[in-house]
């Protein structure tokens, strides 16, 4: 094997079962009874995956999947060299954290093989390798221990830990009386500062406050310049596009596309495949509401989330342009009602409201047994974030006849919106302005 390469996957695989319960009432001896038979049936099962397929039987190859399981990971192929920055992107159920999970050993594969070369430091979930009875300092050095490392090692990292992370005033403090934020603080000091050769964090970054998160990214930039191999999953492209050399997105399991930052991410970002329900992502069906206000048959049919190429998305970079189709049923029995819509943060944060009495054209037969309400972006001006979605059917007056909460959501993803390379989040408001500033000598 190369010399250069920190990580090598191949046909790596892991599979659930689905339902699978844990009886915590059960007695140790009744544990030690019922284990000729536990191994029993792992012997069958084992037995069962090396024969073949026999569909008739009920034997199943690795490849394939019993009832009641699931591949959550499937057929991985991949090389780290040592120094690379990797991003892995993808939709929540990807696959991307059981990847992690596989590669900083806490759960073995079902199938293929992960080679690793180097001391692994991660960061996954908030307190995962924290010991909650003992206190930050004594995970500090029991951390480091897990890595590998000597006492005298660990001392000359102690203070810059501490400084980094901030939790200076309960370092003596047991770590289960911590809040997730100080947990991340601590974790992510000690992952990043006592010297992994290969540093795997997930998007746990994301419960720390937006300047913690900023100081994260410079760390992580740090330990990149000194050639160390750094896994980073993230839904914030602007991090991933900053930091990464590589991108892998992952799709239901499988390694959809991977390469450099900004085609990886824009593939991401445009994608149109279909989740495994069948529905298309930006495609909101409710038509299988019973009813609405008052007891008045539902209006509201459907919604989809159009980009400028007619595509529906969950995802738009900031500027972009972003249509609403909003799918109507027998509005024409109700005279003179309003189709209008909110838009909401992540917070619960009321960003903006618009109904087609601000400003409409109608095309075609007005209030026929079918209408199309589509609301126009042409400009995306909302920084990145996840942004919610209501829609309501209501008379002049007020007088609200349907009405869905929470109808669906979107993704705003950084783009270079004012061509300067400075990146715009959520710190800098809700909203940008397309401004232009000018600096002029007085004299």
């Amino acid at each position: 094997m190369s010399s250069d390469i920190a990580i090598r996957i191949e046909g790596l695989g892991k599979r659930y079962r689905l339902g699978q319960t844990v009886d915590f009432t059960r007695t140790f001896r009744e544990t030690l009874q019922g284990l000729p038979r536990f191994l029993g049936r792992r012997l069958v099962h084992r037995a069962r995956s090396l024969v073949g397929t026999g569909k008739g039987g009920g034997v199943w190859a690795d490849g394939e999947t019993p009832p009641g399981t699931f591949w959550a990971l499937r057929d991985i192929d991949l090389e780290v060299k040592r120094g690379e920055v990797i991003g892995i992107i993808g939709r929540n159920g990807a696959g991307k954290s059981t990847l992690l999970k596989i590669l900083s050993r806490i759960t073995p594969p079902t199938k293929g093989r992960a080679e690793i070369h180097g001391r692994v430091g991660s960061l996954l979930e908030v307190g995962t390798g924290f010991h909650p009875e003992l206190t930050g300092r004594e995970n500090i050095y029991l951390n480091g221990s897990i890595l590998g490392m000597r006492k005298a090692e660990i001392d000359a990292k102690f203070d810059e830990i501490v400084a980094f992370s901030e939790v200076e005033r309960f370092l003596d403090t047991p770590v289960k009386r911590y809040s997730s934020g100080m947990h991340v603080r601590l974790a992510f000091a000690v992952a990043a500062h006592l010297e992994p050769e290969i540093l795997v964090v997930d998007e746990v970054l994301a419960v720390g406050d937006t300047e913690f998160q900023k100081k994260c990214l410079g760390k992580m930039g740090d330990v990149a310049k000194e050639g160390r191999t750094i896994l980073f999953v993230s839904h914030n492209m602007a991090a991933v596009r900053n930091l990464c050399e590589r991108v892998i997105l992952l799709y239901q399991g499988h390694i959809s596309k991977e390469g450099c930052p900004d085609a990886v991410i824009e593939d991401y970002v445009s994608c149109s495949g279909r989740t495994e329900g069948g529905q298309e992502p930006g495609v909101f069906v409710f038509a299988q509401r019973k009813s609405s206000v008052n007891n008045v048959p539902a209006v509201i049919q459907s919604m989809r989330l159009l980009g400028g190429n007619g595509v529906p998305q969950e995802a738009f970079p900031m500027g972009s342009p972003m249509s609403i189709e909003v799918n109507l049923r027998n509005l024409n029995k109700h005279r003179g009602a309003l189709v209008g819509l909110t838009i909401k943060s992540s917070i619960n944060q009321w960003v903006c409201s618009i109904n087609t009495g601000m400003n409409c054209t109608y095309e075609g037969p007005m209030r026929s047994d079918e209408e199309l309400a589509i609301l126009d972006i042409p400009v995306m001006r909302l920084t990145p974030g996840r942004y919610r979605i209501d829609l309501s059917i209501a008379q002049k007056g007020s007088r609200r006849i349907d009405h869905v909460e929470d109808a669906g959501f979107f993704d705003v993803v950084d783009a270079d919106v004012y061509g300067s390379g400075y990146q715009v989040t959520s710190h800098f408001g809700v909203f940008f302005l397309d401004g232009r500033w000018t600096l002029k000598n007085r004299r």
